[in-house]
């Protein structure tokens, strides 16, 4: 199983438990493009032009309804 694949995974079935890194990690693998950081405020952008706005919670997880916002997206 790739990195991608247990990522994908560990994000679908817990998102709340992903860590900020690896939900960069992750739009990476599925060739999401960093594109700016505004505050706290990442955007990035995937092939079909769709735009994604994440940030850290205090503690360095993904916030949840990010992660599921990505998903919906993705999948």
């Amino acid at each position: 199983m790739s990195k991608k694949e247990k990522l994908l995974d560990k994000a679908k079935n817990n998102p709340k438990g992903l860590r900020f890194d690896e939900f960069e990690t992750l739009l990476r693998l599925c060739d999401w493009i960093f594109d700016h950081q505004t505050g706290s405020h990442r955007i990035w952008y995937s092939k079909t032009k769709a735009r994604l706005s994440i940030q850290p919670t205090k503690n360095g997880q993904a916030k949840a309804y990010q992660v599921k916002q990505f998903l919906t997206l993705e999948l």
